[in-house]
């Protein structure tokens, strides 16, 4: 029987091929993050569901090497460099693209096949490895990534791209065989820093209310926020701290967001406004361990972090840096607890208890709710004798 719904999948795909190219090509079209992707399908790329073996994969491979892929690689560029976007984003991209060549509820080992083929020939250093029945897709990472995966071959570090599909796997039980299949042009490694989000089109945002009191005085905000990045984000791994911080905001909520933040923080002292985005970031949102919330450690990026009905003490870090960083761009250190992460900035005159890092002087500044109402230069009584590590240090001068 499924030997039988494999012949089907692959005959449904070839049959709706048929168009006015005399049955060889097919127009693909989506709508991808804002535009319109547009490629070309050759019928020479039509391959069998490939059965769980290396020889299999093999030989998919070969046919798919041999067909005309070149004009999806060259639509995949010219995308890519039109939107400039970050490898994390071309990936999500090329997952579509895959989506549409092999549905992945149809057939998950061909999809996955696909998406590696594509990734492969767009040059990076991506491979293929079998685990009892599940096809393992790794891609080559010299970043520090800390919850997914991934395996060594030649002293290279190769991150599992698919992990999520495998979520209760234990690949040290079952430890992925590689397929030896050398593609010669892929060498490239392969990023996770998201520097620029796509210009999400307008109507896919939605808004919301946020307010907090500062001074007794009420603020009110409306901020324009797309499912599109919680899309974008929903399986991003665990980045290094550099890269964390420096996620983006999107245009539109960039928009509804900063430029009333620099409004209501004109005319205050540079501490002043600073303390004000700090109780922003505190008291505009409701908190929760991430334990309680998705049941495992997960980082948001700053605008997941306005969209999400709670968050944590990562998340209110990444935030309140964003927003020092746009309106007053200030040097900053990220101080790391063992169950705590919080932010100190660099002022004319330190405030408070001052860190001194690197012949520097910094004032802790406390943007997750605690028991005391901490103000700048003030760390947490139950903090002030537990040794931290600085995970991350901003200079704008550099």
């Amino acid at each position: 029987m499924g030997h039988l719904l494999k012949i089907f999948g692959t005959l449904s795909l070839a049959l709706a091929l048929s168009t006015s190219y005399g049955q060889r090509k097919q127009d693909i079209s989506f709508d991808f993050y804002g535009g319109q992707f547009h490629t070309t399908l050759d019928t020479s790329l039509i391959v069998a569901a490939p059965e769980l073996s290396a020889a299999s994969i093999k030989r998919a491979y070969e046919q798919l090497n041999s067909g005309d892929y070149q004009p999806i690689i060259d639509s995949l560029q010219a995308y890519k460099n039109k939107l400039e976007l970050n490898d994390w984003l071309y990936y999500q991209l090329i997952r579509k693209t895959a989506e549409q060549l092999s549905p992945k509820s149809v057939n998950y080992s061909r999809y996955t096949l696909y998406k590696w083929f594509l990734l492969a020939k767009s040059g990076y250093d991506a491979r293929l490895a079998l685990s009892r029945d599940k096809i393992i897709f790794y891609v080559f990472n010299d970043e520090d990534i800390s919850d997914i995966p991934f395996f060594m071959v030649d002293n290279k570090k190769y991150m599992c791209l698919n992990y999520h599909d495998y979520p209760k796997a234990d690949l040290n039980i079952d430890p992925p065989v590689p397929v030896q299949l050398l593609v010669p042009e892929a060498t490239k490694s392969f990023s996770y820093k998201v520097t620029k989000l796509p210009d999400f089109k307008p109507e896919n945002y939605s808004e919301k209310k946020l307010e907090f009191v500062y001074k007794h005085k009420a603020y009110h905000f409306n901020v324009k926020l797309s499912k599109d990045v919680e899309a974008i984000f929903a399986n991003y791994p665990g980045v290094d701290f550099e890269t964390y911080f420096n996620i983006p905001l999107s245009k539109e909520t960039y928009g509804s967001l900063i430029p009333l933040l620099k409004k209501n923080t004109q005319g205050m002292s540079q501490k002043k406004g600073v303390d004000y985005l700090m109780r922003f970031t505190r008291y505009a949102f409701l908190y929760e361990d991430d334990e309680q919330n998705f049941g495992n450690e997960k980082r948001l990026s700053p605008e997941e972090t306005l969209f999400a009905s709670h968050s944590d003490c990562d998340d209110r870090v990444a935030l309140f840096f964003y927003l020092v960083k746009e309106i007053y761009n200030l040097p900053m250190i990220a101080m790391l607890y063992p169950t705590h992460i919080t932010m100190a900035v660099q002022f004319d005159q330190p405030i408070g208890d001052a860190i001194v890092y690197k012949g520097k002087l910094y004032s802790v500044c406390e943007p997750t709710p605690q028991k005391e109402d901490l103000p700048i230069g003030t760390i947490s009584a139950k903090l002030k004798n537990i040794p931290y590590q600085i995970v991350y240090q901003y200079d704008p001068n550099h």
